[in-house]
């Protein structure tokens, strides 16, 4: 049945590689394989899952599922590239809840809180510099007052996402013209 293939093959994918670009060979190997898809059609669902939001493999195996087999398809390809991630994350919510009384594990805890905390604040740091950065006096104020504005509009006026988005753009076009 082609949905427990398709199943199987990507869920063989999902173990084997590391995810990203290192899935690409694994997915034409198996699409060439049992005679799914050519190598142009392959390429084609590249590029496409790498034009849409999202991880790769998930939109790679989506979008081959899909044309294999529809929606269906879709839906066993993804399933299946998932598998080995929902697997491990769900073994380890399982030691996670066992052992939350460890005090070796709430130790190992307590060493990793400041770590994951010093890498967001560098890549604060990093995409500041980098975004920031201008002509006048070193900094671009059209950033600035596009970050604050931002800011402003996310925690004072409980702006959605999508709206505070739109607003930056906005911003950008007008300010990025002056």
């Amino acid at each position: 049945m082609i949905y427990i293939e398709l199943f199987v093959s990507f869920l063989l994918i999902g173990f084997t590689s590391f995810g990203g670009m290192s899935m690409i060979p694994l997915i034409n190997a198996e699409m060439l394989s049992h005679g799914w898809m050519t190598a142009t059609e392959v390429s084609d669902i590249v590029a496409i899952a790498e034009m849409t939001p999202g991880p790769l493999g998930i939109n790679c195996a989506t979008f081959a599922g899909a044309r294999v087999a529809g929606i269906p398809g879709a839906l066993c390809a993804s399933l299946g590239v998932l598998a080995p991630t929902l697997t491990l994350c769900m073994l380890a919510a399982v030691f996670l809840n066992k052992f939350k009384e460890s005090r070796l594990l709430q130790n190992a805890l307590y060493g990793i809180r400041p770590v994951c905390i010093g890498m967001i604040a560098a890549v604060i740091i990093q995409l500041s510099l980098t975004n920031y950065a201008g002509s006048l006096f070193g900094v671009s104020w059209q950033a600035i007052l596009i970050g604050l504005a931002s800011f402003a509009v996310l925690y004072f006026g409980k702006w959605s996402v999508s709206k505070t988005i739109l607003l930056s753009a906005g911003l950008g076009l007008i300010l990025g013209g002056l």
